[in-house]
C-alpha cells in the first residue's frame, strides 16, 4: 500500500453539494435575459471548468458571444452572494472523514475551478472547523484545472512530493489534473458525475462513500 501524506479536495460535488443553488441562480439570471431555465439535472454537465464556461453552456448556441456570456455571469455573481448557502452542504459522511484525516495527521488542502471569491466563501463558513494547509480557487493570473500547476503548486507548499497526494474529485476535469501532477486520481462516486466518466479519465479508485478513502492510506 502507498503512503500518502495529504490530500487534495475538489469543493464542488466532492467536498460540498453546491448543485442546487448554482442552478437556481444561474436560471435566475438566464430569465432575467429572456432565456430559458434549464433543470437543475443539467448542471450536473454545466458546471466544473469554471464560471464562463457555466454561463456559455446554460445560454442558447446562438447568444454565446462574449458580451452576453459577462452579462450572464455578472447577473449570476450577484445572486450567487446573496443566496449561495440556500442549499448548499457538506455530503454525507465528509465531516466524519475530515475528521478522521485530521486525527491520522494527513494534511489538507482545496483546488477549485470556482472562483477564489466563492471558494473562499463556501470553505470558510462550511469547514472552517478543519485547518487546510492551501483553498486555491481559480483567478484570471493562473490556468486552471485540469493544468496541473497549482496542483503542483500546492504540492510545493506542502513541501511534499506529488506521488504522496491523493487527489479526490468528482469529475473528468479532476483526474486529468491529477494524472498531470503525477498524484493519486481517486473518484468521488457521490458527485456530479458517473464512475464511468471518471475511470475513463484515470481515476485508480473510485469510492461511493467519503470514508473509503481511508481504505486507500
Amino acid at each position: 500500500m502507498m503512503t500518502f501524506r495529504a490530500v487534495i479536495f475538489d469543493l464542488d460535488g466532492t467536498l460540498l453539494d453546491t448543485l442546487q443553488d448554482l442552478a437556481v441562480c444561474t436560471n435566475r439570471a438566464l430569465v432575467k435575459l429572456g432565456f430559458s431555465a434549464h433543470a437543475i439535472s443539467d448542471y450536473r454537465y454545466f458546471v466544473g471548468a469554471g464560471r464562463d464556461v457555466l454561463a456559455s453552456r446554460a445560454l442558447p448556441e446562438a447568444h454565446r458571444d462574449a458580451a452576453t456570456v459577462k452579462d450572464l455571469l455578472t447577473r449570476i455573481d450577484a445572486d450567487y452572494r446573496q443566496h449561495w448557502a440556500d442549499h448548499t452542504r457538506p455530503y454525507p459522511g465528509i465531516l466524519e472523514l475530515l475528521d478522521a484525516l485530521t486525527e491520522r495527521g494527513v494534511r489538507l488542502a482545496v483546488l477549485s475551478n470556482k472562483a477564489q471569491e466563492f471558494t473562499d466563501l463556501n470553505v470558510s463558513n462550511l469547514l472552517s472547523r478543519w485547518h487546510f494547509d492551501a483553498v486555491v480557487g481559480a483567478s484570471a493570473a493562473t490556468p486552471r484545472k485540469p493544468d496541473p500547476t497549482l496542483a503542483l503548486q500546492i504540492a510545493r507548499q506542502l513541501k511534499a512530493k506529488p506521488a504522496e497526494f491523493i487527489y479526490l474529485g468528482d469529475s473528468d476535469i479532476d483526474m486529468k489534473t491529477a494524472v498531470a501532477a503525477g498524484m493519486f486520481p481517486v473518484g468521488a462516486g457521490w458527485g456530479f458525475r458517473t464512475a464511468s466518466e471518471l475511470q475513463e479519465n484515470g481515476a485508480r479508485a473510485v469510492i461511493e462513500r467519503p470514508l473509503d478513502l481511508l481504505k486507500l492510506l
